[in-house]
């Protein structure tokens, strides 16, 4: 699997967090929403007893009774025979919303609708008739059949009728029945022809609470009625006026918190009570929101989704209409109003058989949850969404950069082991930046061995080829000649070869053994300048014919490695000093001593070195010996070189007024 595949399932492992948050959210919000139910429940019972005090002088309406439900009206509207000016009147469709429609015929005969609202003195009737044009009162013909509107006064003791009749749209007054000309001027409206039909718009006083209303709409009977009548009546003659108790509303609107809404219903569902307050919330403008913010927004609603998407399913409710089911209502529990808002619901029964309905929003329980919580479970869902993509992009980068590094490990070298080219350099100070440039160093070392052991073969070749033909030649001219003197010069010429090869051998040797013995030897801390100071007055005993001389502090220059190689590697410098001076020449063994690092070097005066052999002069084979030194074979430098890296150091060769040095770094004690 790759590193982008572990990362990416690693990082979909946070997701556990903002699922673990939701899981706490959902329990929080039932925890929540229990205790609201609780609390309302406790609200309702209290409210309940107040409103029982205020309903003692208005009895319940019983079940089954016929009502005529009288919305409250805000102003009084204009009696001019049109609805634009009533309660529930649409402007945008032109269209009234009326309380009760009642269709006379089944056979698409006239239609009868009306509305009724009250103010404090007065009930306001908006009556319809569609389907039919008025018959209007002909008052030299009164029995001649026309459409008029009855009303019913209904109380304990007697029953008052007034009639409603005109000869044409306009204003209009009732009029007593069984008194013809006498005139009830409390009564008064308009008649109206619309499309379709009639309207008439009604002020009449009030009745009392404890009587009974009704009217009655009658016109004359058609060819296509089937009921042999002479009129058709159509109408509530006896219905109980139910409307809207300001008094309790008042009283209502000081018992519920915001966010809240109370409902006080008769038995059969009719409202005469209602009170809403809207929720307290300080939503900022979104103008003002800054980007995260509505990341921030986004992410809430989201939750407020998922909390409601595990919620139990509400029960529709409308909360516009003038009459609610309560049997349709569960005891407790969620309802969703028409606007798409979610409520917590619960119902108190009252002793009269009246029913006390109470809800509140669910965004003030969710104001706990779903903003402060929720703002938190947003924001931390934000983070680990951008720490996802930010983790994903950085593996990708990762992986690309280890790709690439790949690439160019796998194009540097080929099937067969040759280097075909440097790394290239790598500017990044990570891990992955120190891997590319040991990759690079790897390579180039990894060259530098190839060179020399390509170097390292032609050398040995041509080292042995000289030996080897001497050796042959000698044989075969020891074969060709029978003088002694011929043949002991022969002999002697193969023995001297056949030395010179074992030089080799032995020098290669000792080269060999000397790289083997770097992993047993110990290093430990000692004072190079008092095994330099030593070891050059040793090299001035058994060589008198040189000055050889010590420059340098006596002691105090620390130094760990190891001394037996050190004064190896001053061997091989002074014996190739005095191969190189002349007798009597002056070598020096100089030690300084400097902030980061131990100069130890041997001058020699003599010859300089060739500029293009300054470099090397320290790898196998190579010699600037002649004549009588010719039986070297190059190893002692390449000894020195060894020994200075095994100790971390460089060793180098430079050209100075009258001779040589050859200059060993060292670093100091860590």
């Amino acid at each position: 699997m790759t590193l982008k595949r572990q990362l990416f399932i690693a990082s979909l492992l946070m997701l556990l967090i903002p699922w673990a948050g939701l899981q706490f959210v959902l329990e929080l919000d039932q925890a929540l929403r229990d205790q609201a139910a609780r609390q309302l429940q406790s609200q309702a019972g209290r409210t309940a007893g107040l409103a029982t005090e205020q309903l003692e002088e208005s009895p319940a309406v019983e079940p089954g009774t016929r009502v005529i439900y009288a919305d409250l009206l805000s102003r009084t509207p204009n009696l001019d025979g049109y609805g634009d000016d009533w309660p529930g009147y649409d402007e945008e469709e032109s269209r009234q919303q009326w309380q009760s429609t009642e269709r006379v015929s089944e056979n698409n005969g006239p239609e009868l609708s009306w509305q009724a609202a009250v103010n404090r003195n007065h009930l306001y009737l908006l009556i319809r008739v569609n389907g039919r044009t008025a018959d209007f009162f002909n008052p030299g013909n009164p029995g001649q059949p026309h459409d008029q509107i009855e009303l019913y006064f209904i109380d304990d003791r007697q029953t008052t009728r007034r009639l409603i009749r005109t000869q044409a749209p306009g204003a209009i007054n009732a009029v007593e029945t069984g008194r013809e000309g006498s005139t009830d001027y409390r009564i008064s409206g308009y008649w109206q022809a619309v499309s379709n039909g009639y309207q008439a718009e009604l002020r009449i006083p009030r009745p009392d609470p404890s009587s009974r209303f009704g009217f009655q709409v009658t016109w004359p009977a058609d060819e296509t009625d089937t009921t042999g009548d002479e009129r058709v009546v159509a109408g509530p003659a006896s219905a109980k006026l139910v409307t809207r108790l300001p008094q309790l509303e008042n009283r209502l609107e000081a018992m519920i918190a915001p966010g809240q809404g109370a409902w006080v219903l008769e038995p059969d569902g009719w409202v005469i009570a209602r009170q809403t307050r809207d929720s307290e919330t300080n939503e900022p403008a979104f103008d003002s929101l800054s980007p995260l913010q509505i990341l921030e927004r986004i992410s809430l609603n989201g939750l407020r989704a998922l909390v409601r998407f595990y919620q139990p399913d509400p029960v529709p409710l409308d909360d516009e209409t003038h009459r609610m089911e309560a049997g349709g209502l569960p005891p407790q529990g969620l309802v969703r109003h028409r606007d798409g808002d979610t409520y917590m619901l619960v119902k108190q029964p009252l002793d009269d058989g009246r029913v006390l309905v109470l809800e509140e929003s669910l965004d003030q329980l969710l104001a706990l949850s779903g903003s402060t919580l929720g703002s938190v479970i947003a924001r931390s869902v934000l983070l680990i969404i951008g720490l996802m993509l930010v983790l994903l992009g950085y593996a990708s980068w990762l992986s690309w950069r280890i790709t690439r590094l790949q690439r160019a490990v796998s194009a540097s070298i080929d099937d067969d082991g040759r280097v075909l080219g440097a790394l290239p350099p790598a500017r990044a100070k990570d891990e992955l930046g120190d891997l590319s440039r040991q990759f690079s160093h790897m390579v180039d070392r990894l060259q530098g061995y190839t060179d020399y052991l390509e170097s390292f073969s032609r050398r040995l070749s041509h080292e042995l080829k000289t030996p080897v033909a001497v050796v042959r030649s000698s044989l075969e001219n020891l074969g060709q000649t029978t003088d002694p003197a011929d043949q002991a010069s022969y002999i002697e010429r193969a023995r001297s070869a056949t030395e010179r090869l074992s030089q080799i051998l032995q020098g290669m040797s000792e080269a060999a053994r000397l790289e083997q013995s770097f992993d047993h030897a110990e290093k430990e801390t000692f004072d190079l300048a008092e095994v330099a100071s030593q070891t050059v007055h040793a090299y001035q005993a058994l060589d008198p014919d040189h000055r050889i001389h010590y420059s340098g502090p006596a002691s105090d220059c620390p130094c760990h490695g190891s001394p037996e190689l050190l004064v190896q590697l001053l061997d091989k410098l002074v014996d190739n000093a005095r191969d190189f001076t002349p007798v009597p020449g002056r070598i020096e063994v100089r030690l300084r001593q400097g902030q980061k690092q131990l100069e130890l070097s041997v001058f020699n005066e003599g010859s300089s070195l060739p500029e293009n052999l300054a470099s090397d002069i320290f790898s196998p084979f190579v010699s600037m010996r002649t004549g009588n030194q010719e039986g070297h074979l190059g190893q002692g430098l390449l000894i020195v070189r060894l020994i200075a890296e095994h100790h971390n150091g460089q060793v180098l060769a430079t050209n100075e007024a009258g001779g040589v040095r050859f200059t060993v770094l060292l670093p100091p004690v860590p």
